[in-house]
């Protein structure tokens, strides 16, 4: 039996840039199929169909419409999204993203990123099947995910600076996620803050 090759898609608008990273991710073996895709629109319409892993975005498609990006990604909770950069954004447009790659990059690093990103992906997906978080995780991850300090959250709930820490080594065991901003969008994902509360779009 033919294992199944996994799918990546690209949204980038250069032409020379898409063509170099297909180029890099089509020599590992075979193991890859890639998409190309030139809107935003095109991916939400395509993710489901074309039953995509990973998609490798450069951010300037977001900085428009970053909160409509976190509503439509947390639809799609099974892709790892990384974001492609050779110029500077804005470090909350940046937290979106899983992972990301530089445009200045070597084939090796790439190669390592995306192995990488689909161990993660994985990983992620598990977390998402876990033990479901305690009432007073929620409480601990709902903080965290407004920006909160680990001693924001103790003086606010009541409760030892040791005992958040405990929660959140908790929250990312259950969850699989470690990044502010992952919990964030986990948080709103699964409604426990809104897309209004997070505070990481600037």
């Amino acid at each position: 039996m033919t294992a199944r090759k996994s799918n990546i898609g690209i949204l980038e608008p250069s032409a020379i840039i898409c063509e170099g990273l297909s180029n890099i991710l089509l020599q590992l073996d075979g193991r890859y199929r890639l998409y190309r895709f030139e809107t935003l629109e095109e991916v939400w319409e395509s993710v489901a169909e074309y039953d995509i892993d990973i998609l490798i975005i450069n951010p300037s498609f977001v900085i428009s419409d970053p909160e409509g990006f976190i509503l439509k990604k947390t639809s799609f909770h099974s892709v790892y999204w990384i974001g492609l950069l050779y110029s500077f954004f804005e470090r909350g447009i940046v937290n979106l993203f899983d992972s990301f790659i530089q445009v200045n990059d070597s084939r090796k690093t790439i190669e390592h990123i995306i192995e990488k990103s689909f161990s993660r992906r994985a990983h992620k997906i598990c977390g998402q099947m876990s033990e479901q978080l305690s009432s007073r995780e929620l409480d601990v991850l709902k903080h965290v995910a407004l920006g909160l300090s680990n001693k924001e959250i103790a003086d606010d709930l009541n409760i030892s600076f040791h005992t958040v820490v405990s929660h959140r080594k908790n929250i990312t065991r259950k969850t699989g996620i470690k990044s502010q901003a992952g919990l964030a969008v986990y948080a709103i994902s699964n409604k426990i803050i809104t897309v209004d509360d997070y505070p990481g779009i600037p």
